[in-house]
């Protein structure tokens, strides 16, 4: 929760999607999309199975192909082989390394060389705790393929208050993720379908994936005041990718991200130049957009920093009118929740 933005609005409890689509008896593909022309402000009330009305032959869409992992595990906390605590709840923020990864261990009694022990083949050391954030660096007992499989055997998706079910990970991933590291799922890609993905294809809408792999946005402190741009994420985009950017623009077509993430991916590089590296761009109503002309995205609560993103490609008042509608129109929010495309 990052407090970036003045924008704040009411939003009933009844709107936070408490359960993925699927098991509202709709598919994945079927939630409802607003549409926002970012030019005349005109709002369109449709369905995200017909995106592709609203796409040309030679547009591109670039996705976000990270995979969700579960970030939160469990373990005993060992001081001097002393057990200090049973069942200490970890939540991944970020991956640092193969073995390395920076995590939030919710209890305030651990210290620099504790030893958590997450089960009987997996361990992990503080090496580092840094003033300023609850964020601690860990160093884990195996690295890579091995780790994330470890991950994989004992996490569980991070699941805020708004969900009622532990609905199972395989509800947080997208069709098309296949690069492990995302310890939030890029939930604008979740309507997708490969149905769609087809019919895109078939109309000559280009597409493409890239990765940035989300942070942990919450650090389960309300009174911790932290900028979008302490949010350091790592991405990795391919020459072919800004090539294939370059040629959609220079023949009139537009780009269109496949949320947040992939703004801020394909932005980062713009401004860089760095297409393998960490970002931590913050991107609001001043800042010039060079890659990307449109969004597909969720809704965001009230006060997020990715509302200022969207500031970026739409006027602050047609963004606040449209949501306003949203509102009125009772879309979900969240990354269960329905879907706005702003072009």
């Amino acid at each position: 929760m990052m407090t970036a933005t003045a924008f704040d609005f009411y939003l009933p409890d009844e709107l936070n999607a408490s359960q993925p689509p699927e098991r509202r008896g709709i598919r994945r593909d079927h939630v409802k999309m607003m549409v926002l022309d970012k030019k005349t402000g005109h709002v369109f009330h449709d369905h995200f199975f017909h995106l592709t009305d609203y796409l040309n032959p030679g547009d591109l869409v670039v996705m976000n192909n990270s995979r969700t992992v579960p970030a939160i595990l469990k373990a005993d906390l060992i001081r001097e082989s002393k057990r200090i605590h049973q069942e200490v709840e970890i939540r991944l923020a970020r991956r640092r390394n193969e073995e390395t990864w920076d995590v939030l261990v919710v209890t305030e009694e651990v210290k620099l060389g504790d030893i958590l022990q997450i089960s009987t083949e997996l361990t992990a050391v503080v090496i580092d705790m840094k003033a300023g954030t609850p964020l601690k660096t860990i160093l884990f007992s195996k690295k890579g393929t091995d780790l994330f499989n470890n991950i994989y055997a004992l996490g569980e998706p991070i699941r805020y208050e708004y969900i009622n079910h532990n609905w199972s990970l395989d509800y947080y991933q997208t069709v098309f993720a296949s690069q492990p590291g995302s310890v939030e799922m890029p939930s604008a890609g979740r309507a997708f379908s490969w149905e769609l993905l087809f019919s895109l294809q078939k109309k000559g809408i280009e597409l493409d994936f890239i990765q940035l792999h989300t942070g942990l946005s919450y650090l389960l402190d309300d009174e911790l005041e932290t900028s979008p741009s302490d949010n350091y994420e790592e991405y990795h985009l391919s020459e072919k990718t800004i090539e294939k950017i370059h040629r959609t623009k220079a023949s009139g077509g537009r780009v269109i991200a496949v949320g947040t993430t992939v703004v801020r991916a394909l932005e980062s590089a713009g401004v860089t130049g760095i297409l393998d590296g960490v970002t931590n761009l913050y991107i609001n109503k001043s800042f010039p957009l060079k890659m990307v002309d449109g969004i597909i995205t969720g809704f965001h609560e009230p006060k997020a920093s990715h509302l200022d993103m969207l500031t970026a490609f739409v006027p602050q008042d047609i963004l606040w009118n449209a949501y306003e509608e949203a509102i009125e129109q009772r879309y979900l929010w969240h990354e269960f929740g329905d879907m706005n495309l702003i072009l």
